[in-house]
């Protein structure tokens, strides 16, 4: 499944939160949200209409990081297999 180009960052903060991220501040331009359970985690996501290519590609990749999930098993979780 591949995301959308004109992915936004609201669009892409809201499946992070379905899987227990939490908005723990917006500053400026910027969402910034961690795990409750795992202070070491934190994902920053630019709250622009359109997220840039790489940036879009790399917050996902940062997340089944962290959770040690594959990348199909991810956007599953995320987008319920949509796409």
């Amino acid at each position: 499944m591949r995301l959308p180009r004109d992915l936004s960052g609201q669009e892409l903060a809201w499946p992070t939160e379905r899987l227990g991220h939490e908005i723990t501040r917006q500053t400026g331009s910027h969402i910034r949200l961690a795990m409750p359970r795992d202070t070491a985690h934190h994902i920053t996501i630019p709250d622009h209409a359109t997220l840039k290519v790489g940036t879009r590609d790399a917050i996902p990749k940062n997340v089944f990081g962290h959770l040690r999930v594959g990348r199909d098993e991810l956007r599953t979780m995320l987008w319920g297999g949509e796409g």
